[in-house]
């Protein structure tokens, strides 16, 4: 079982210490997924930041009493980035001109970030929803969709014009406070997700990678719709498989925890589950089936539109997986819906 050293998260503007100069502070967001965990990094001069939250009032409100009590006269000297989601960048931009400090994140990430906040063709509301209606969506989901297509400027106000680039590998690790952090790229949720590994601490800042309640979002996106992210995904634990065993997790969502070999174990046998799922449904189906009409079999739970959004470009990922593994044929009709039969 997954060990957990703090049964309770910082209560709204307080933090907690995890390790010997790491701070946890949690954020809100305004989704079913309700909270986001920042990390504060004690440096020479400062504070690193990990992440930065959602880019509303009341995530800022929030801000400006750790700006009084946490981080008190000293400022945060560097940020660094995870990925491109907006409970991970949103206030990135806010934070860099209050305190004149540097962003690191991954090449891809930074430019995943200004395609989506300025709206490119693979990134337009059209362009997503071809690709749900290809999967057979209904025009009531594709309208409710549409709807929250401002959702990415909704929590990104803005966005940082330059940053420093992330590289994976020892030559490009980052010293805080004398102590050099590992970057670990990651695939799958994100384009380059980057995650950092101090061994001097036993301490894994795993961002949206490795999580202990939930797994990852694997999603397919219009500009690559016959990608196969479950397998980066997938293959992205590797790297994460071979830390020690007694490392502390820190994670974007949930309580950190020590049991990082358990819970990869897990994450496998989660993903093959949802697989061998969707076998049985192709198989006792007597025809073919696009990914609107698997996703609610798959997700049972009551989603609100946010949330189907997401369980329909998963339920496409791992269709797709399937299908390019050549375990499934996969069918166009005459007005472009996709559908997918078991391999004879």
């Amino acid at each position: 079982m997954l060990r957990y050293p703090h049964t309770m998260p910082p209560a709204p503007g307080a933090i907690l210490e995890v390790a010997p100069d790491i701070l946890w502070l949690r954020m809100p967001l305004p989704f079913a997924l309700d909270h986001i965990n920042l990390w504060l990094l004690r440096d020479t001069d400062g504070y690193v930041l990990v992440d930065c939250g959602y880019g509303d009032k009341a995530t800022r409100a929030l801000w400006e009493q750790h700006f009084q009590t946490t981080l008190r006269d000293l400022p945060i000297t560097r940020i660094l980035v995870t990925h491109h989601h907006p409970d991970h960048l949103g206030n990135a931009d806010w934070l860099m001109q209050r305190f004149a400090c540097p962003l690191s994140m991954t090449a891809a990430e930074f430019l995943m970030a200004h395609t989506i906040f300025h709206s490119c063709a693979p990134f337009t509301a059209e362009t997503t929803l071809s690709l749900f209606r290809s999967h057979g969506a209904d025009p009531i989901q594709l309208d409710a969709f549409a709807a929250r297509a401002d959702l990415y400027e909704a929590g990104v106000p803005g966005l940082p014009t330059r940053y420093h680039r992330l590289n994976e590998g020892a030559e490009h690790s980052i010293d805080i406070d004398t102590n050099p952090w590992e970057i670990i790229i990651g695939h799958g949720h994100a384009p380059e997700h980057a995650s950092f590994y101090t061994e001097a601490k036993g301490v894994y800042i795993s961002g949206d990678m490795l999580m202990p309640k939930i797994s990852t979002h694997i999603s397919v996106w219009a500009f690559e719709p016959e990608s196969d992210p479950l397998t980066h995904f997938l293959g992205s634990l590797h790297a994460m498989a071979e830390l020690p065993s007694d490392t502390l997790v820190l994670p974007s969502h949930g309580l950190p925890f020590y049991g990082i070999g358990e819970r990869i174990a897990q994450l496998r046998e989660h993903h093959e589950e949802r697989l061998d799922e969707l076998r049985d449904l192709l198989r006792a189906a007597p025809r073919s089936l696009c990914a609107a009409e698997i996703s609610p079999i798959l997700f049972r739970r009551e989603l609100d539109v946010y949330q189907r959004f997401f369980a329909i470009s998963e339920t496409i990922a791992h269709l797709n997986h399937l299908w390019l593994n050549n375990e499934t044929t996969r069918d166009i009709d005459d007005q472009g819906v996709i559908s997918f039969s078991l391999a004879e």
